[in-house]
């Protein structure tokens, strides 16, 4: 690995960080390091320990500040409108970058993630587009935009943001390997699959996200569950229970979800999933997120945690908002999460009312496409389960639509012949 970047090193790099301090610097080059490669280095001290480090190397370094509070709002496991620590911390990021003389650079940064704090996503990336136009290798403003076009589910967005510096991440600059696997998912989640590969090979060392979970669900759509619990258990599940990461989180529902709706008996592993997402049952700062705890409390039958999401999120949803995600909750949000209750509840034929209006609008709600598949599955599932001859007929033709977009899927294949079969019995 590189050597972390002092004080001189980013001023010459064109990144001018407003301290005298080079510890900072070269702690600040390390947190960042970690956050762009979606890992935390024990030879570089751990993002937390680092963060520590660098608060003490230099208080009021004001980068120091946005780095940290930036690291707790992109993981979305903290609100400002709950959180009173952090809401403090935020507003002294913003009162300590008035109170200096910082380049231009920094105080959009600022502003960028005080956007972000009150819901203002789209607005905080037009800030953090503006960095990258003056400074195309400023890693954080490119790895902050590209994360919340993830959550907005602005897919050409993610995908041209990078394109756009693409030019200027050549070989010699830190990390621009990572800055190729981050353009190779933007193309994947656009469907350019073949430029995705060439540049994916480009960037060898960027490593695939949450690897796991998508080679569990490789044994779900072949049928084969045990395999795919047993790397839940030992891969998937353990990861969560520790850390409560959110990103963790929405891995473990959504591959419980999947198991559900085949019929897989999960054992306990939804109450211990539930003792991490209970906490976060009111946060309501993304609804992808929102729609994964929901999925832990009906596993774990909670009936009490899951009315407390849905009032809490309808009351919100009832106010004038500015929270980009709080505005989509009447008219996806909250049909959504009903849609995952009436299922539950057996209510098919009201889960596929719900559903189906939606379903293009969902890319909305943020997340990947593999992510956002379980919610067709939730939808040709209510349909085969419908009481309605109309909406199990329905289920065939969804069935054939997967099956052109993705041929030769055994999942598809199963699914196709349990329609068929609930055809011959109607």
């Amino acid at each position: 690995m590189a050597a972390l970047r002092d004080c001189k090193a980013w001023q010459d790099a064109g990144l001018v960080l407003s301290t005298t301090s080079n510890e900072a610097c070269k702690l600040f080059d390390a947190v960042l390091t970690q956050y762009a490669t979606w890992t935390n280095n024990e030879s570089l001290g751990g993002i937390d320990r680092c963060l520590s480090k660098l608060k003490a190397a230099d208080p009021n370094f004001t980068m120091g500040h946005v780095i940290a509070n930036g690291l707790e709002l992109i993981g979305t496991g903290r609100t400002v409108r709950l959180d009173k620590e952090l809401d403090s911390a935020v507003r002294a990021m913003v009162a300590l970058s008035k109170s200096q003389p910082l380049t231009e650079r920094e105080r959009l940064h600022v502003s960028a993630l005080d956007m972000f704090a009150r819901g203002q996503l789209p607005k905080a990336c037009d800030l953090w587009e503006q960095i990258l136009q003056s400074h195309p290798t400023d890693l954080l403003a490119l790895k902050f935009s590209h994360d919340t076009y993830f959550y907005l589910g602005y897919q050409r967005q993610m995908r041209d943001s990078v394109a756009r510096v693409y030019p200027f991440w050549t070989r010699d600059v830190p990390l621009s390997s990572y800055v190729k696997g981050y353009y190779s998912f933007g193309l994947v989640e656009t469907n350019l699959f073949d430029r995705a590969e060439k540049v994916a090979h480009e960037g060898s060392d960027m490593l695939a996200c949450h690897n796991y979970w998508h080679w569990a669900l490789y044994y779900i759509e072949k049928g084969e569950y045990e395999a795919a619990l047993t790397i839940y258990d030992k891969h998937i599940a353990p990861p969560c229970l520790a850390s409560g990461s959110i990103l963790d989180i929405v891995d473990n529902s959504s591959m419980l979800y999947r198991l559900h709706l085949e019929g897989v008996k999960l054992g306990d592993r939804w109450n211990d999933l539930l003792g991490v997402t209970k906490k976060h049952a009111k946060d309501h700062i993304l609804l992808f997120n929102d729609v994964h705890f929901l999925m832990s409390f009906l596993g774990a039958k909670d009936h009490k945690t899951t009315e407390e999401l849905l009032t809490t999120l309808q009351e919100l949803a009832r106010a004038p908002q500015e929270d980009h995600q709080l505005s989509l909750a009447p008219r996806l949000g909250l049909p959504l999460c009903q849609a995952l209750v009436e299922f539950e509840n057996g209510n098919c034929d009201k889960a596929v009312d719900l559903l189906y209006p939606i379903r293009y609008e969902l890319v909305q709600v943020g997340g990947s496409d593999a992510q956002r598949d379980v919610f067709s599955l939730l939808l040709i599932h209510a349909a085969l389960n419908s009481k309605s001859k109309a909406k199990r007929n329905f289920a065939r033709y969804l069935l054939h639509e997967r099956d052109m977009m993705r041929p030769k899927s055994p999942m598809t294949e199963r699914l196709i012949r349990k329609a068929a079969a609930l055809h011959s019995m109607a």
